[in-house]
């Protein structure tokens, strides 16, 4: 029987596994955290897919294509838009209750840069919360070993191909000391394994990620020379509470999905002016890149202080938008109250933060990577569906969609012996070694590392900042190198560890947009080079980088 390790388990991960016990596999699925806690669940906006009769794959296909501003691979977009119906239809059979209406059609969504309301939802704004539950029910009740707690240290590579992972588990002691008290090392062999490990929304002060999303499973496949591409190319999303309530005790950033938009929520300056009016046809469902963009200019001018979302509007008394928006986005409502603010009667500030990595390991329709027996699956991949700036709501369908495809391949691939020839697989910018750094130069911190990266290498880059970048982080992983292993990560410090992942992954960024000269899709340089179009769409080469 094949061994398969699957690594994560937000939706990516847990279709993987799923669908690689259907296969016939022995599934092992790790977990950093507990089983249900990954990006999937915070996921609100919702599911894109074509599941009504006047509705096209060709349409959503075209949407796709256009967000991604020419960068998409039209092959993989095909297969999303093709399979992404019966995916959802899957997710239906295991028991998520998506949006109906009275007559028990679904509810259509509209969402930016959507030529059609092809967007699902369920619990009006929990989306992916009712997803991951349903995965995770289906899991824990398969014949799947769950391994919880358990930290990605690196791939074990073999002979050519992996054989397997490294971790750090915490769990307790046999005398009962709580989670992360305790920890060991442990080694899982395997026929195959598939990343599902997300994104790296840490590498930025201002994110709407949760703090397990460190970047791990790139800079695993970093460690061990897999092709990876398109770093540059991170999503921030335009409107997120600031971490702060209404009275200004500090909170949580929080998330006000793009649907709000969708549902006729308009975005005002301080003035009250409706400044994306001025700026795309489309106002406030332009792509995601062009209203992010936008309101950290409209920010600038204003002395940094928030936009604002004003939804008072949707309906014709304040009442019925009270009962509105407590109905239709329950979760955002709830949060939106708790710091302070009545969005039925007044606008709410809003401001951008770094969400979703379109860049990752590179991987072909089946989720094959450069390394014979390494798959990479949902946000660690970088599948070409999303191109320079990802489609709204396209993310869940592409963890179902290619996280299914995965473990449909696994068993086949096992047996066969054959893997695709890497020589054709697309590679980034080459991530610089580490460099000694200047005397004085600011310690390292990961709050410090955030900040570098949200002035130099966040919505406006240009290659004075970027250039300012490489130095310092160049710097910081020299210093990590040279630290006592006490001091660094070492596969026995989870924190250090992701610190050093974080750091690898950051410089991989940075070097991808510096060789980017020209402006594109989600990567913006002040200083762009108009005259050299064939950059846009040109795939800088990425090699896999030592720490």
């Amino acid at each position: 029987m094949t061994a398969v390790i699957v690594v994560g388990s937000g939706i990516a991960g847990l279709t993987a596994a799923l669908h690689a016990v259907a296969s016939g596999c022995h599934v092992t699925l790790v977990t950093k955290d507990v089983l249900d806690h990954a990006n999937t669940r915070y996921a609100q906006g919702g599911i894109a897919g074509v599941m009504f009769d006047d509705d096209s794959a060709a349409a959503h296909l075209h949407d796709t294509l256009v967000a991604g501003a020419g960068l998409s691979d039209p092959d993989a977009v095909r297969v999303l838009v093709e399979e992404g119906p019966a995916r959802i239809r899957e997710l239906i059979e295991e028991g998520v209750a998506f949006d109906r209406g009275p007559d028990g059609a679904l509810v259509k969504g509209l969402e930016a840069a959507h030529s059609y309301p092809r967007v699902l939802h369920a619990g009006g704004d929990a989306t992916g919360s009712a997803i991951e539950h349903a995965l995770v029910e289906r899991v824990r009740a398969g014949a799947v070993r769950i391994v919880e707690h358990a930290f990605l240290v690196d791939l074990v590579v073999d002979g050519g191909r992996v054989t397997g992972v490294d971790l750090l588990v915490d769990a307790p002691a046999p005398g009962g000391s709580p989670v992360g008290e305790t920890a060991r090392r442990e080694r899982l062999k395997a026929d195959a394994v598939i990343l599902a490990t997300g994104g790296a929304g840490q590498l930025y002060a201002h994110t709407t990620n949760p703090p397990v999303a460190t970047g791990d499973g790139i800079a695993a496949a970093l460690r061990a020379g897999v092709a990876v591409v398109d770093l540059e190319f991170f999503q921030f999303h335009p409107t997120v509470l600031p971490a702060h309530s209404a009275d200004g005790a500090a909170a949580a950033p929080f998330l006000v999905s793009e649907a709000v938009r969708g549902e006729g929520a308009v975005l005002r300056d301080e003035q009250g002016r409706r400044f994306m009016l001025d700026v795309h046809p489309d106002a406030e469902l332009a792509p995601r890149d062009v209203v992010a963009r936008t309101i950290a200019d409209v920010m600038a001018s204003q002395g940094g202080r928030p936009v604002l979302l004003d939804a008072t509007g949707l309906r014709p008394t304040r009442k019925q938008t009270s009962s509105f928006l407590a109905r239709r986005f329950p979760t955002i409502d709830g949060a939106v109250r708790e710091r302070g603010w009545d969005w039925s009667r007044e606008p709410i500030p809003v401001t951008p933060a770094a969400h979703y990595f379109m860049g990752g390991i590179t991987a072909d329709l089946f989720g094959r990577t450069s390394l014979p027996g390494l798959y990479a699956v949902g946000e660690v991949a970088r599948t070409g569906v999303h191109g320079a700036n990802r489609l709204a709501s396209n993310s869940l369908l592409e963890g179902a969609v290619f996280g299914a495809r995965a473990g449909d391949v696994v068993t086949a691939d096992a047996r066969a012996g054959a893997w695709p020839d890497t020589a054709g697989f697309a590679r980034g910018a080459a991530v610089p070694a580490p460099r000694t750094h200047e005397a004085g130069a600011l310690a390292f911190t990961r709050a410090a590392l955030q900040e570098l990266l949200w002035e130099d290498a966040g919505l406006l880059r240009d290659a004075d900042g970027l250039t300012h970048a490489a130095s310092v982080i160049a710097g910081w992983r020299a210093r990590a190198a040279d630290a006592p292993a006490a001091n660094r990560g070492t596969g026995e410090d989870r924190a250090g560890d992701e610190d050093q992942n974080l750091l690898l992954v950051a410089a991989g960024l940075v070097a991808a947009a510096l060789a980017r000269r020209t402006s594109i899709g989600a990567h913006a340089r002040r200083d762009s080079v108009v005259d050299a179009p064939s950059e846009a769409t040109a795939e800088p080469a990425l090699e896999g980088a030592a720490c």
